[in-house]
């Protein structure tokens, strides 16, 4: 079973990619919010993978996600019940907007959430809320800040200024959370803070 590549990406499409790795080609399924993620062709890439065997005597398809957490909730979805693997990463492009923010209304059972700032159905949004609600009991509550930022902060700064470019609070506040998880603890400036969360907005 195939659960990571690390290679030259030779093609890069909206839905598929090619990852040359060891000398060997091969086809990925991503969402087009990866792919905008990965680097030009040529340049060296990482997936994570999951594998997908069609349901009747079709081969095996992968499916390539840039983290590990974004592997995971596909896999989630993937439990849900009629969802194919298919389904599930069409599922996946629209919770990755903020993946912290859709395990929150997750948590919270919150429908609006879902419909509002994903862009999910009603029907589709309670379905998710039935589905996996039990799959992230530790969301469940206040949510943890590394944003909770004093005014003149460089994390206050930053959220301002993204707010200003037009991206919505909740928004915000899950891309810098994904932030500083990234720098684990590292202080950065305003600009780099700025630069990263963009790359999840």
């Amino acid at each position: 079973m195939i659960a990571h590549l690390r290679g030259t990406l030779v093609e890069k499409g909206a839905e598929r990619v090619v990852l040359d790795a060891g000398g060997v080609g091969y086809e990925v399924a991503v969402s087009p919010a990866a792919a905008a993620r990965l680097p030009r062709e040529g340049a060296e890439a990482s997936l994570f993978i999951a594998e997908s065997v069609g349901m009747y005597g079709g081969g095996t398809t992968l499916y390539g996600f840039v983290t590990r957490e974004e592997r995971q909730m596909f896999d989630s979805f993937r439990g849900l019940p009629n969802t194919g693997a298919k389904k599930a990463l069409e599922l996946l492009e629209k919770a990755s907007r903020s993946l912290p923010e859709f395990r929150r209304a997750i948590a919270q059972g919150d429908a609006k959430v879902l419909t509002g700032l994903f862009g999910f159905t009603r029907k589709t949004a309670d379905r998710l809320l039935a589905g996996l609600k039990d799959d992230f009991p530790a969301a469940v509550g206040p949510s943890r800040s590394a944003v909770a930022p004093t005014a003149g902060s460089a994390t206050g700064k930053a959220l301002e200024a993204l707010s200003n470019l037009g991206y919505r609070p909740p928004e915000c506040r899950a891309a810098m959370e994904e932030v500083h998880r990234e720098l684990e603890g590292r202080e950065a400036p305003v600009e780099e803070l700025i630069r990263l969360a963009l790359r999840r907005l």
